[in-house]
């Protein structure tokens, strides 16, 4: 073995392109079902990525890719954190 570690990649759920974990927003359901952004990739839950761009943000919004994620309805008020923490990222 050489070493060198392999980076996680995971599934943007809005373009459904593969990227470095770290590259990607996470966001995570816990066990009772709030839903919300975790910044540091380490809470427990089932957790979804995406990526840190806004036209992803809308599309899994308008497929309703998160939803199907979670198996639950998304508050509309993580829709707008998200889309702040993105245009934050983008600045």
């Amino acid at each position: 073995m050489n070493g060198a570690r392999k980076t996680p990649q995971r599934t943007c759920v809005g373009c459904r392109c593969l990227k470095d974990k770290k590259d990607l927003i996470r966001i995570v359901r816990d066990e009772d079902k709030h839903i919300s952004i975790d910044l540091t990739g380490k809470k427990n839950g089932r957790g979804a990525y995406l990526c840190p761009d806004t036209a992803c943000l809308d599309r899994a919004v308008k497929s309703r890719a998160l939803e199907k994620s979670f198996k639950t309805a998304l508050p509309p008020t993580l829709v707008e954190q998200l889309r702040r923490e993105i245009e934050q990222i983008d600045e």
